[in-house]
């Protein structure tokens, strides 16, 4: 049975879904962005523990793939909080573009389950919580531990406890949110496996996967819980601000002495002067530039990649790269940032989606020919003129776009970014700003190369 409507009016729902033993209930609460803080403290949910019989619990993921610009899969179950509402490295999330995916969590032994709480943290569509939970205690003759590939896991040894969806609470789906799953009878029963079935907030651009922060998994017998406390990144962390004094720029570093001397003495000076830089060679009307960034430096995959204002880069790519290419490619990334694209969606329905090819290329395009022009790193070999393209990206689209700022209008970048940021890029504005197709502008460009090309400079 549902609560009644002064309990619904305080953002406390109670859901319930029978089974044997009792009434599931699920509580759900919600934190404004502006009541939001790191002791993560709700009017109806508990706050989390960091000694719940969860923090023992082994997790891992057995469907779909963690976001590289995330923590690792032990940011659930580590007693530890993010400090502020966009915090990447502080939370789990599945990758970029993905609906969700699936976490299996064993506890070792089957325990009386009392309660299982989870809690989440952004300031826009990656905040609400949208997932069934399926428990078992593996006796089943039919029971699979990983139910994956989308397999129905009723169907091999779960039992459904309960489907949570907190997008109801608010319209503005930004803030804080609070989950508790319980039993009217005490315990929701005796399990040692947990199942979260993860499901993406939105899917109008590819940021739709919950920033999850804490999973408690409370057992009847645990102790009296201890209440978790923020990450404590500050030995490993450097804190600048941007040169014109409008933004906080945080680099969290890994422990490798090299790469933090590097952060310290190079980065981190170089990210604070182009911040301002940045946002006078990419204005648009009425654009607010982000007033905080975060760089996460650990081990990886790939460079580097940016969600909103956080940046995660590789760690191990960047120490073998401290005297060539690491500063350019933050500075690459503190481009995206700069450029905003992520809110066209949200602000404009009717956003047309940004090639990649540009987005990438108006990056390199600010790195190779304003930030380290003396690298020539967008120059192009004569051997690779055949296969280039103006579409190429990267380097070879910050090439193109260097030819025909100089050749037909040099505010081409600034009126292409301006219309990519506010959902209204279309093909019309190369045309309109230099009386030729994008098509024929390739053709020229690329007939230039061919007569113009040095062919000992690097690429």
């Amino acid at each position: 049975m549902l609560v009644n409507s002064l309990m619904t009016a305080l953002s406390c729902l109670l859901l319930p879904v029978a089974i044997a033993s009792g009434e599931t209930k699920i509580t759900m609460d919600r934190n404004s962005n502006d009541e939001a803080g790191p002791a993560f403290k709700f009017q109806h949910v508990p706050p989390p523990s960091k000694n719940d019989s969860g923090t023992g619990a082994k997790f891992t993921v057995i469907d779909g793939d963690g976001d590289a610009a995330g923590g690792d899969l032990s940011r659930l179950n580590d007693g530890a909080l993010p400090k502020e509402e966009d915090s990447p490295g502080d939370n789990f999330f599945f990758a970029a573009g993905t609906d969700g995916g699936r976490v299996l969590v064993d506890l070792n032994h089957a325990i009386e389950i009392k309660q299982v709480n989870t809690y989440s943290w952004h300031p826009s569509d990656r905040g609400p919580q949208v997932y069934e939970l399926y428990a078992s205690d593996g006796s089943s003759a039919d029971f699979n531990a990983h139910p994956g590939n989308g397999k129905d896991p009723a169907t091999c040894g779960w039992e459904l406890k309960g489907k949570v969806d907190t997008r109801k609470l608010s319209d503005n789906a930004g803030g804080q949110y609070g989950v508790s799953v319980s039993d009217s009878s005490g315990t929701l029963g005796k399990y040692r496996y947990l199942l979260f079935v993860i499901h993406e907030t939105e899917n109008n651009d590819t940021f739709g996967n919950t920033f999850y922060s804490e999973v408690d998994i409370v057992g009847k017998d645990d102790p009296a819980p201890v209440a978790s406390g923020p990450h404590d990144d500050s030995l490993n962390s450097i804190t600048v601000m941007s040169t014109d004094g409008k933004c906080k720029i945080t680099i969290q570093t890994s422990d490798d002495q090299a790469l933090r001397d590097w952060a310290k003495d190079k980065l981190a000076p170089a990210m604070a002067e182009w911040y301002p830089k940045l946002v006078a060679m990419l204005p648009s009307p009425d654009f607010k530039p982000a007033t905080n960034i975060s760089v996460v430096i650990k081990p990886g995959r790939g460079v580097a990649e940016t969600g909103g204002r956080r940046i995660s880069a590789n760690a191990t790519w960047l120490k073998g790269e401290i005297n060539r290419q690491a500063t350019g490619s933050l500075i690459h990334e503190e481009v995206h940032v700069i450029q905003a694209y992520g809110g066209a969606r949200r602000n404009n329905p009717n956003a047309t989606r940004n090639p990649g090819w540009l987005v990438e290329g108006i990056a390199d395009y600010i790195r190779f020919y304003r930030f380290e022009p003396e690298m020539h790193g967008a120059d192009i070999r004569e051997r690779a003129i055949a296969n280039a393209h103006y579409d190429g990206s990267y380097r070879v689209t910050a090439n193109f776009l260097n030819w025909t700022s100089e050749k037909y209008d040099k505010d081409l970048v600034v009126k292409l970014n301006a219309a990519m940021r506010e959902g209204n890029y279309s093909k019309e504005i190369w045309k309109t700003s230099t009386g030729k197709t994008l098509e024929e502008l390739g053709d020229e460009w690329k007939a230039d190369l061919q007569k113009n090309v040095k062919p000992k400079q690097a690429s």
